[in-house]
């Protein structure tokens, strides 16, 4: 049986090592895993705990290539920093500050038969030039970085949803081999709804909040609505909706949900001589032009008191310098501007962040959403268990997360869907072990599945 031997970098809690591992063995060839490296200790941890006869190694930045043993494929979920203040500041220069780089000289020192990375959606529009272009520069020095290598470069946007994952997961896949580019065209799509990775009669969650829902709700009308107090929309339950803080009029209910709306209006920073603030406090004279009562004061009074609302002043951009001598900004109040009325917001102000609809597919799952995701069970809502959180992701059920379930929750928010890679894995194995069975090609920069 050929072996292919492959490294696992960024390795996480093991998703990517999981993926391609299915695809080799389906493919009747024998994968063996020569290096691996991950810095977080608890994703160690579970890393160790599925693959014991694994020591991986910590920061790759420390790692000299020479300590990496000779592979055939390189799989990396590289991090990807942000770019936008470097560009800003002069030009999109190249990636340096990112991880990629550190998989850049692996691959130039040790030249593997292929590789597959993953990163975010996001970083396909990274650092635009035009607003028009379909690749942002980061993208784009990327694939140029990796062809300079002497590789034949594929690209793909795929959602987890079409894997069968119940999850719309976004995220890009590159690929490469010395031999012929890998055919990311052609998945055929295999949908599968919530309810398909949902257990039953789990303990439901209890409290005011989950009363007052399913007092003013239906749990079918609680379907893919959100509980927070940031944003508008018909999507959104607010406090105020159910009265979570204390009785709320029709007149002030109308009020809040006027002030909601509002105070996203940019017209408000450029009437104070200061950079625009997501959710910008209003005076009563700003609520005025806007929403006239009688009482308004009294209102506004009364909603402060029951903490719908909080006066404030505004926030402006401040420049500083660190203990480093490095130039950073921050927002601080600019208490030299007239206090304003503004809703007492906060993503993770509720114990419950959003209900799923389990005759439909999961939102992204991200790390500080997880333990405020609730599923109805019967006549209740509880929280997604370990198990249905491995399926999301398309890990089996005895797939073992031994840690605290804060550190889970972030290395499920940042993992991989393991169908996805199995999927992409099958074609580069196909493109850079199979040849004769797939002749050569050129570059490949495809859209979205």
């Amino acid at each position: 049986m050929q072996s292919i031997k492959f490294i696992d970098l960024f390795a996480g809690m093991g998703g990517f090592r999981l993926g391609f591992e299915q695809a080799v063995l389906e493919q009747k060839k024998q994968p063996i895993c020569v290096f691996s490296s991950e810095i977080k200790p608890y994703a160690i941890q579970v890393y160790k705990d599925n693959y014991e006869d694994e020591d991986v190694a910590g920061d790759i930045t420390q790692i000299d290539s020479s300590q990496i043993p000779d592979f055939d494929v390189l799989l990396a979920g590289f991090p990807c920093q942000a770019f936008s203040s470097a560009g800003k500041r002069q030009g999109f220069l190249d990636t340096r500050g990112t991880m990629f780089f550190e998989v850049e000289r692996i691959l130039k020192e040790k030249k593997p038969k292929g590789f597959i990375l993953e990163n975010v959606e996001g970083l396909v529009k990274h650092d635009l030039l035009n607003k028009t272009d379909e690749m942002g520069q980061t993208l784009t020095i990327i694939l140029q970085s990796l062809r300079n290598l002497g590789y034949f470069v594929s690209w793909k946007v795929f959602d987890a949803s079409y894997f069968g994952v119940p999850q719309a997961r976004k995220r890009i896949y590159i690929t490469g081999s010395l031999d012929s580019a890998v055919d990311l065209e052609g998945f055929k799509p295999q949908i599968n709804s919530l309810e398909t990775v949902l257990e039953k009669n789990k303990p439901l969650l209890q409290g005011k909040l989950i009363d007052l829902l399913l007092s003013h709700y239906s749990i079918e009308d609680l379907y893919g609505k959100s509980v927070k107090d940031k944003r508008g929309g018909s999507n959104n339950i607010h406090s105020w909706d159910i009265e979570l803080k204390g009785s709320v009029s029709k007149d002030q209910r109308e009020l809040l949900g006027k002030i909601m709306r509002a105070r996203r209006n940019k017209k408000w920073a450029e009437l104070k001589g200061i950079q625009w603030m997501d959710g910008m406090p209003l005076t009563i004279a700003e609520i005025k032009t806007f929403y006239e009562h009688p009482n308004l004061q009294e209102m506004l009074d009364d909603l402060c008191q029951k903490k719908y609302l909080k006066l404030e002043h505004p926030k402006d951009v401040v420049t500083y310098v660190d203990d480093k001598g490095i130039k950073k900004q921050k927002r601080e109040y600019r208490e030299d501007i007239e206090k304003g009325y503004n809703i007492v917001a906060g993503k993770l102000s509720y114990e419950i962040n959003k209900v799923l609809d389990p005759k439909s597919i999961a939102p992204t799952l991200v790390a500080t959403d997880l333990d405020r995701i609730v599923v109805p069970d019967g006549k209740g809502l509880r929280l997604l268990t370990e198990t249905e959180q491995k399926r999301l992701f398309g890990f089996p059920d005895d797939y073992q997360v031994n840690v605290k379930p804060k550190d889970a929750f972030d290395l499920f928010g940042n993992t991989v869907a393991v169908p996805v890679v199995k999927a992409v894995a099958n074609r580069l194995l196909d493109a850079a072990f199979n040849s004769k069975e797939c002749p050569k090609k050129t570059d490949i920069q495809l859209e979205l599945i």
